[in-house]
């Protein structure tokens, strides 16, 4: 089987530049269906500082009390 050669056009080629701009953590992936881009998913991780204590609420499981206990 031939494969089609892909095709980028000035449009997705903004897109796929838009798509990573400003990512500082993550990955962007371009889906590519008979040689023509259809979909750009972007991931972006967040990464902190571990010398910052953690936000209010941060971690606690729904259903818990501030003890981290189970209410019922």
């Amino acid at each position: 089987m031939m494969s089609k050669p892909l095709q980028i056009d000035d449009l997705w080629a903004e897109r796929i530049l838009a798509s990573v701009r400003g990512l500082e953590y993550g990955n962007v992936q371009i889906v590519v269906h008979d040689g023509k881009i259809v979909q750009i998913e972007r991931t972006e991780r967040k990464r902190f500082d571990s010398e910052y204590p953690p936000l209010a609420g941060a971690g606690k499981q729904k259903g818990e009390d501030k003890k981290g206990k189970d209410r019922k």
